[in-house]
């Protein structure tokens, strides 16, 4: 970068909101030299630096990518918008925070996409990096751009700005993609054939070599590969045993706050409960854990390494994983003396982790988190939480004899068959909470009871069973979030919720085809980005850009799908058959839970991959 615009850098740093997220040199970055036959990559984070550096994934893979002599990974993440405006003022490009090189530097630029409405940002940074934001106008010398994540399991509505997509899990694939293109660009390979290539590598989705075509009501007609290269279905890469790889013992420590800033450590990937609405449960199927023996080592080298006085278990469903016990006797054994605290993530309320919290509340109280996502027992059902009152009821009881006091609720509204009776059982779960406490004796449960309860609107996602239904519309989320704020009007409860026209966008971009793609960009062109933020959210420009690419938002949010229709994601095979998720959508519709699979084997389609059925 040239001295008038590191210079321009500096100044800007004196004028932006917080400089902290943008000077690098934090304790365990890694500088790397940079010589021609060193792969240079550039993880890029399409959100602010607190939420980024927040972020288990990128960690993991700026941990991985660097250990490897022949490569280098430097971190860029989106810019605040004061910082944004600052960069195209002063004509500087979006840098690396360990070299402060330009993004368009790199040879591969690659994105995670926790989100969908973090799009926008992807063609922020790539435009404020120098690298042209559709593939198709990128020249040979450009970085190959490639994104991971669970948002790249409908990889079409970003399709045109994007190389290559990584379906699954990334710790081996990257190191594999980043070699190949590195290598294939020193001998010289044109981008066509480096795309080609990338083909080849299980997991792998190039865009521009696939084609979609659309029948006049809209829907999608056919999909096909353009080239030989291209598998007509891409099979998601799937790491069967999360012992056997990397995982960081040193991780780099921000000078500001963050919003999880502490240790993080992965105990178990997937999760096999079957909630009708979760993605995640689909995507990152099978169950594999991590051995607490291996955790308890790393659990030492990272407090070692960051100074960090807490750390917390992460993972789908922590509750289920089978040696928390053990682990969390392990850890407090090792961290007690020392002050070191370990939070516990958001439990599943039919967990028994009554001797969990106990060890746990020795050292520091965090607020109790539980997730039951419905209030009635027929709803819990339809969406197969497979949890009960005696659940919940248990559950705060524990918490309250050892301490606590400050309880969060996750719930959903919208979801598929839910009435008003539903979401009036809100009050009745918060006033279920206030009675346990009140039967606590005194001398053991905290002071002053706080329930926060928090409910987003259901998104219908693919590769779960209600990616066929339909969102509610506007007016009726709307209405639903009047009646649960009256419902919820009780001495000691907080209630939360996320805009209406935050949640339709969201449905929108998550259903959405290729030709969606011409609306996210022109949303950005008209200013969208920072769509996450509610301060930022422009819902009238999105309703702009709607209208002039000529598509409606409400056949993407608002319209039940048939059965047969062809949806975006079909190409794609993560483990799980869509002829199983069709039943599990008519179970839901019926009533009927469908048992955890640990207990035996659902049909899910999963045991087409080798061995992954005995992972679980």
């Amino acid at each position: 970068m040239e001295e008038r615009q590191l210079a321009a850098i500096d100044r800007l740093l004196e004028a932006v909101e917080k400089p902290a997220r943008y000077i690098g040199g934090e304790i365990n970055t890694a500088i790397k030299p940079r010589v021609k036959e060193t792969a240079a990559f550039a993880f890029c984070f399409p959100d602010s630096y607190e939420v980024a550096m927040s972020h288990l994934g990128m960690k993991l893979l700026y941990y991985i990518i660097n250990r490897e002599p022949d490569m280098l990974c430097e971190r860029v993440i989106m810019p605040w918008v004061d910082m944004a405006d600052g960069l195209r003022r002063e004509g500087v490009p979006l840098f690396s925070l360990e070299t402060r090189t330009a993004l368009r530097d790199f040879d591969i630029v690659g994105f995670t996409l926790q989100y969908e409405m973090s799009f926008t940002n992807i063609l922020e940074m790539l435009d404020l990096g120098g690298v042209p934001p559709l593939s198709s106008r990128r020249a040979e010398e450009d970085p190959i751009v490639l994104v991971g994540g669970p948002c790249a399991f409908n990889p079409e509505p970003i399709a045109p700005f994007i190389d290559c997509f990584l379906l699954g899990d990334g710790e081996t694939a990257v190191v594999e993609m980043t070699r190949l293109i590195k290598s294939m660009r020193l001998a010289g390979r044109p981008r066509r054939e480096i795309l080609e290539a990338l083909c080849g590598i299980e997991g792998c989705y190039v865009p521009s070599l696939y084609e979609a075509q659309y029948r006049e009501d809209g829907r999608l007609s056919a999909f096909r590969p353009l080239s030989a290269a291209a598998p007509a279905t891409v099979r998601k890469r799937l790491e069967p045993d999360l012992d056997a790889l990397p995982y960081p013992d040193e991780i780099p420590v921000p000078y500001t706050e963050i919003v999880h800033d502490r240790v993080a450590l992965e105990v178990m990937r997937g999760c096999t409960r079957g909630c009708r609405f979760c993605q995640a449960g689909i995507l990152y199927r099978p169950v594999r854990e991590r051995s607490p023996e291996n955790l308890l080592r790393l659990a030492e080298k990272l407090i070692a390494a960051t100074g960090y006085e807490e750390m917390s278990l992460s993972s789908l469903s922590t509750g289920d994983y089978g040696h928390l016990v053990e682990l969390v006797s392990g850890l407090m054994e090792r961290f007690v003396k020392s002050r070191v605290s370990l939070s516990l993530p958001s439990m599943r309320v039919d967990s028994d982790v009554k001797e969990a919290l106990s060890q746990v509340s020795e050292v520091r109280k965090s607020g109790l988190t539980l997730a039951p996502e419905a209030a009635t027992q027929r709803l819990r059902d339809v969406i197969n939480k497979g949890i009960t009152e005696q659940d919940i009821s248990r559950s705060v009881s524990d918490a309250f004899e050892n301490g606590w006091s400050s309880v969060k609720l996750y719930f959903m509204n919208s979801l598929p068959t839910e009435t008003d009776v539903d979401l009036q059982a809100f009050g009745d779960i918060c006033r279920l909470i206030i009675d346990r406490f009140r039967q606590t004796p005194r001398e053991k449960r905290g002071k002053g009871l706080s329930i926060s309860l928090s409910s987003s609107t259901f998104v219908p996602k693919p590769f779960t069973p209600f990616q066929w239904d339909a969102q509610d519309d506007m007016d009726t989320i709307r209405r639903k979030h009047a009646l649960l704020r009256e419902t919820l009007r009780i001495k000691g409860v907080s209630f939360s919720w996320n805009d209406a026209e935050l949640s339709r966008m969201e449905a929108c971009v998550s259903r959405g085809d290729r030709r969606l793609a011409q609306v996210i960009l022109r949303a950005w062109q008209l200013g969208c980005r920072m769509d996450g933020w509610r301060e930022h959210f422009r819902y009238d420009l999105w309703m702009q850009a709607f209208e002039e690419c000529g598509l409606d938002p409400d056949f993407y949010a608002s319209r039940e799908r048939d059965r047969d229709e062809l949806m975006p994601w079909d190409f794609i095979d993560c483990g799980v058959t869509k002829a199983y998720l069709w039943r599990e959508r008519e179970r839901a519709l019926r009533g009927e839970t469908t048992p955890d699979c640990r207990g035996g084997c659902e049909g899910c389609g999963l045991k087409r991959f080798p061995g992954a059925c005995a992972l679980a």
